[in-house]
């Protein structure tokens, strides 16, 4: 018995073909899954468009921030005595601050005395045990910058001071 040639050119054509056909659906598929996706992305969700409506002034505010670049002023290190608890305690601490804008840095280097003077003062007033943990070097930081923040000229604006960034912090 001979096989018939035509028959068995026939499987394979049908094999390879029903390949092709899956390869182009799963085409297909992707492609729309891409272009889905890029529409989303670019045109975003409903709830945004929601969400500014209800906000339009802070994303006002956010993008006047966006064109600003951050600049950062760094502070020379403080030394102080620190409210006594066991003995006499000592704090060495410096920082940066992180300012909105070359205008902001400027202002804060021409008054370093003032903003010196407050941190000091800041710093003395405060016990170890209050500043030696995580949530108290952040609580000081935010002490920090709304000290720097209140204006240097009376009725003048705030500082836009944005962070303070300790970059050393030895309490002995």
């Amino acid at each position: 018995m001979k096989a018939d040639p035509k028959a068995a050119d026939a499987a394979p054509a049908a094999g390879s073909k029903k390949k092709l056909m899956i390869m182009a659906i799963a085409g297909v598929l992707v492609l729309g899954g891409g272009a889905g996706a890029g529409w989303f992305f670019l045109h975003g969700s409903g709830d945004a468009e929601a969400h500014a409506e209800e906000a339009p002034a802070k994303k006002k505010k956010k993008k006047d921030k966006e064109h600003v670049k951050a600049e950062y002023v760094p502070i020379e290190a403080f030394t102080v005595n620190l409210q006594p608890e066991n003995g006499d305690q000592y704090l060495q601490v410096q920082f940066t601050l992180q300012v909105d804008g070359p205008e902001q840095a400027v202002l804060i280097k021409d008054n370093m005395a003032k903003v010196r003077s407050r941190v000091l003062l800041l710093l003395s007033g405060k016990k170890a045990s209050e500043i030696n943990t995580v949530e108290g070097k952040q609580q000081l930081a935010g002490e920090i910058k709304a000290a720097v923040q209140v204006p240097f000229d009376e009725g003048g604006d705030e500082q836009e001071v944005s962070d303070v960034l300790f970059t050393s912090f030895i309490i002995q």
